[in-house]
């Protein structure tokens, strides 16, 4: 099946690029001057992935996103944003995009995050129901079989990365996982990844779970090697878990 892009732009010399190089390389492309409508839009027409421009005329790309994400749509989503505009990505990466790509840029370049995303959402999913116990962390339960997350018997929304993320982690706690492993257990195969899935997801759990994301408790960097779950959220546990490492206890 052909796949199917809708790009969002109100710049015709934008647009017009971009079509042109996406249907060179075999995918369809359909169009729209600006945000709004684009939920009526999609309900009409089922595009694969969204290319979304934040800053358009009648409706903005941050404006159209929200809508979406709020009426529970989670089609795949690129956002397209100023060079300059970093509020604009941490606003956008928040309401859930899946990736972004910063203006001006090569249309080679779009193509290969378009082709990672569907690849990625295509993919089997580690995140897929399992029939095991609720795994309970802090304030926090994890679901498996309802692939949902509690924070105090409230539901936390998370996407189905975010949830395949925390998933992993959890079953891999107190153990340092390199990237490479990581984007291994993530795709179900091991090679180099140059897209910012694995830091999408990390920045979007951290939103969640931590306090202060900027000082996380539960994913911890641990700095030149990976990323560690740890489920009392304890300082130091980086330390001890190298240590054992080393020791190999």
């Amino acid at each position: 099946m052909t796949q199917h892009v809708l790009l969002v732009d109100d710049d015709p010399v934008v647009r017009d690029l971009v079509r042109e190089y996406l249907q060179g390389h075999g995918l369809a492309v359909s169009v729209m001057h600006d945000g709004l409508g684009l939920k009526r839009r999609l309900d009409a027409e089922r595009p694969s992935i969204v290319v979304l421009d934040v800053m358009m005329p009648e409706q903005d790309g941050i404006s159209a996103l929200r809508e979406l994400r709020a009426s529970g749509d989670d089609i795949p989503v690129i956002f397209l944003t100023a060079r300059s505009d970093v509020i604009d990505r941490v606003i956008g990466l928040e309401l859930g995009a899946d990736d972004y790509l910063a203006k001006p840029f090569d249309p080679r370049e779009l193509l290969a995050r378009i082709r990672t995303v569907l690849r990625r959402r295509d993919a089997a999913s580690p995140g897929a129901p399992e029939d095991r116990p609720p795994y309970r962390f802090g304030p926090y339960e994890v679901d498996f079989a309802a692939r949902e997350l509690r924070h105090n018997g409230q539901r936390v929304p998370l996407r189905s990365g975010e949830f395949a993320t925390l998933k992993i982690f959890v079953k891999n706690e107190m153990v340092v996982l390199t990237r490479a492993q990581l984007n291994e257990k993530l795709r179900g195969q091991a090679g180099t990844y140059r897209d910012r899935s694995l830091d999408v997801s990390i920045w979007r759990l951290r939103r969640l779970l931590e306090a202060d994301p900027s000082d996380p408790r539960y994913v911890q960097t641990v700095w030149g090697q990976g990323y560690i779950f740890v489920p009392q959220g304890e300082t130091g546990a980086v330390e001890r878990a190298l240590r054992r490492g080393s020791t190999g206890a």
